[in-house]
């Protein structure tokens, strides 16, 4: 390989008809040598020389040729001129596949020197090794052949240089389009999966803390009177039942590809934010702490109110995992051209009895990807003594 392209390798037919073809050609100067040199007014060891070696030589040349162009082809296109310089007209076939094989490099300066070399062995392999007292054409006349029969071998090897050139591109074009589609397709899954784990982390998890942390409570306190028992019991297999529910919907959703292509901006039966003052009074139900503050003018848009109610219920949940114990205060204020605003702050831990509930680390990271995608903004740090999640959702007039 070098800087212009890819060489492709060779088959056996290419090699055959390289072969043939610098056969034919070192053949048909053979013959015309036969003429030109008069064959009969050579010497007996000359005549036997071009009868015997010059051919054999002339076939070595082109095996030589075939076997290490690619590997140095000025190095063998200038041997093979020698060859010709030392007396062998057969080789010139040999020498002019070599110059074809470096003009497809289409490399100037390589052209040109193994060109010169060839101009100057085929002008001169006659003058030394079978000298004529009377030439059949003057010396200008025949470096001008020679010169043309040059032109049309290196344009011959420029333009097969070309072609592989354009054939490299063209594969090395589907090859990268291939890729891209590739990594598109590996991108489009990836967002998919990571899309579908967050939609059954908003669905489940809050249902999911909820039982557990109810559970957790029944254990702590074994001398629960038996109607809170009872009530706690009767919560839990309620919250239990609602994440089925809501799990089931979700994976019916999945099934659906007009649901799926729909979920990513706003689901017809998601609730929104007429549905905050029930999750409040769950989170209350399990035990939490949890002020209301609303202060929503008209009916916002169904994405940023489904959006709101989940940054909320995974509010509620953090602070359900994290903060056992503490208050929370939920603010929503709102209006068309003002946009939806939404602030949930938990203070300190207040109970230390109660375990911690794992996490998956995902949440946060979940509500601010679909806070920004709605077109809005999203906040998450620690705030004093506590904890704030902030977010504000565009709502156009």
């Amino acid at each position: 390989m070098d800087e212009r392209g890819i060489v492709p390798r060779r088959t056996p037919w290419g090699i055959v008809w390289r072969a043939l073809l610098a056969a034919a050609i070192g053949g048909v100067l053979w013959l015309i040598g036969l003429g030109v040199l008069d064959y009969w007014s050579l010497s007996r060891p000359e005549q036997i020389w071009y009868l015997t070696a010059d051919p054999a030589i002339g076939a070595l040349a082109i095996a030589g040729v075939l076997c290490f162009s690619r590997r140095a082809p000025v190095l063998v296109g200038i041997a093979a001129s020698a060859i010709v310089l030392l007396g062998s007209v057969a080789a010139m076939g040999a020498a002019l596949l070599a110059l074809g094989s470096v003009a497809t490099r289409q490399r100037s300066w390589e052209i040109a020197i193994v060109a010169a070399c060839d101009l100057v062995a085929f002008r001169w392999t006659g003058l030394l090794v079978y000298p004529t007292e009377n030439p059949s054409l003057p010396w200008w006349e025949s470096t001008l052949i020679f010169g043309l029969g040059f032109a049309i071998v290196i344009a011959t090897g420029i333009s097969i240089g070309q072609r592989r050139e354009l054939v490299a591109g063209l594969r090395e074009r589907a090859a990268a389009a291939e890729r891209e589609q590739a990594a598109r397709a590996l991108a489009t899954r990836v967002g998919e999966r990571n899309r579908i784990a967050r939609d059954l982390h908003d669905v489940v998890a809050h249902r999911v803390s909820l039982v557990a942390m109810q559970s957790s409570a029944l254990e702590l306190r074994p001398d629960l009177p038996e109607e809170e028992r009872t009530a706690a019991l009767g919560a839990i297999g309620e919250n239990a039942r609602l994440a089925l529910d809501e799990l089931r919907g979700m994976l019916g959703v999945l099934r659906d590809p007009a649901a799926v292509a729909a979920s990513a901006d706003a689901i017809p039966d998601e609730p929104g934010i007429a549905d905050v003052a029930a999750l409040v009074d769950e989170s209350r139900a399990a035990g939490m702490h949890v002020e209301l503050i609303s202060a929503v003018e008209g009916e916002p848009p169904p994405a940023a109110a489904q959006t709101a109610y989940r940054v909320i219920r995974e509010s509620l949940t953090n602070a359900l995992k994290h903060a056992t114990g503490a208050s929370v205060t939920v603010s929503i204020a709102g209006e068309a051209g003002e946009g939806l605003a939404v602030r949930v702050r938990n203070g300190p831990r207040a109970n230390t009895v109660a375990p911690r509930l794992p996490g998956s680390g995902t949440g946060l990271a979940g509500l601010r990807e679909r806070v920004v995608r709605a077109g809005g903004r999203f906040e998450a740090g620690v705030d004093g003594d506590g904890y704030a999640v902030s977010a504000w959702l565009p709502w156009a007039t």
